[in-house]
């Protein structure tokens, strides 16, 4: 039966490794880190599902709007019909059922329009 490799190895300075100075630093492993993503190890880093470099556009001074759609506004009135949403814009998606004034920031088209139907009120703040 032939010998482990544990102990084949035990009281050897190098287990296998070559010169001592084998197998010591990164460069046995490629590099540190990410190093090789885009040459050595391209297909690992490919498999781990890992990307290289800057992906998309991003655009510096857009404006995140914080919206809501006008069939949420139903559940959030109060008993005499008053909707307070600050600095929020009203999107048309949805239906009324009763008159809501509604205050807001700003609203679309369609939002404007469902409001006053139901008999409702648009006021920008």
């Amino acid at each position: 039966m032939p010998k482990s490799k544990v102990k084949k190895f035990r009281g050897s300075r190098t287990c296998g490794g070559g010169t001592h100075k084998n197998r010591r630093g990164a460069g046995s492993r490629g590099g540190t880190g990410n190093a090789g993503g885009c040459k050595h190890h391209f297909v690992l880093d490919m498999m781990r599902g890992r990307v290289m470099g800057k992906h998309g556009f991003f655009k510096h001074n857009a404006k995140e709007v914080d919206a809501i759609n006008v069939g949420d506004l139903d559940s959030m009135a109060s008993e005499d019909g008053r909707i307070d949403l600050g600095m929020m814009k009203v999107l048309g998606r949805g239906k009324l059922s009763r008159p809501v004034t509604v205050t807001a920031k700003a609203f679309s088209a369609a939002a404007r329009a469902k409001i006053e139907e139901a008999g409702g009120e648009v006021v920008v703040s």
